[in-house]
């Protein structure tokens, strides 16, 4: 990414970058910042963010801006902007930089843009970095790519858009759904569940969270989780559970399943397993 170092001369800054594989025109950045100052610098895409605590300073279209904790960040592409910490301690920050066309093709709305570069908005500054640190979580495509619609629904609220897009027709989703029931332990695409459909990947996105209020991977997910239920009803052990259901291991099955149902599935099974 032009202008920020991958190392930094101060041990104490640090910065991580991570591009997912599966979606070109994305890259996800993290950092704690205290010393270095960033020289003037652009992006090839929007550089969209929060700050998660201390205050940046930086230049962008001939003034200086302040962000302080809980504040939404938003940078247009190819605009020449500066960065330093304002406080002692330097300032955290999770950002996306996402090329125009991939916003596009997400949202279904070309012509993005930002009026103001920084926004003081907590609710949306702490909904932002809950999305920004699951999309570094998550291993799975379906779910990244989810999560990216997230957060671009939350962006779009402070964005300018130049107008609203068509309503879409309505399109009947039930072999995604069977199609869904049936690959609960495999690793999906959007592009593969967008080829059942008949629609092109953000196309299908949009329309299925429009018809069922949740994503694909929230759907697969529920499913998942159904299934768990009905396995350790049975007496399957939980490790053996969690690979029949697509869960990476039993720890991720036991934090997926509590919060769901309020209980980890090896309590669960024992309540409804005793006689």
């Amino acid at each position: 990414m032009q202008g920020v170092p991958h190392h930094f001369p101060h041990p104490k800054d640090a910065a991580e970058f991570r591009h997912p594989a599966h979606r070109p025109g994305v890259e996800l950045y993290r950092a704690h910042i205290i010393r270095h100052a960033f020289d003037p610098h652009t992006h090839d895409g929007f550089g969209l963010g929060a700050i998660e605590s201390g205050v940046e300073r930086f230049r962008y279209r001939g003034a200086d801006h302040l962000a302080p904790p809980d504040s939404v960040v938003m940078m247009n592409p190819d605009e020449l902007h500066t960065g330093r910490a304002e406080t002692e301690g330097g300032w955290h920050y999770r950002m996306v930089y996402i090329e125009q066309a991939t916003v596009a093709a997400i949202t279904g709305e070309p012509g993005w843009s930002f009026g103001d570069a920084v926004r003081e908005d907590l609710p949306s500054a702490r909904r932002i970095t809950n999305v920004l640190d699951a999309l570094w979580q998550t291993t799975e495509p379906l779910a990244f790519d989810s999560l990216l619609l997230n957060l671009l629904n939350e962006f779009r609220h402070h964005a300018r858009v130049p107008r609203a897009a068509p309503a879409e027709p309505s399109v009947r989703f039930a072999p995604v759904i069977e199609y869904l029931r049936a690959h609960l332990a495999d690793r999906l695409t959007l592009e593969e569940l967008a080829t059942i459909a008949g629609l092109s990947p953000f196309h299908f996105l949009r329309q299925f969270q429009a018809q069922h209020h949740a994503t694909p991977q929230q759907m697969l997910m529920a499913f998942r989780l159904s299934e768990a239920k009905r396995l350790l009803t049975k007496g399957e052990a939980p490790a053996q559970v969690a690979a029949a259901t697509g869960l990476t291991d039993q720890a991720h099955l036991t934090r997926a399943f509590a919060r769901r149902y309020g209980v980890t599935p090896a309590r669960y099974q024992r309540q409804v397993t005793s006689l």
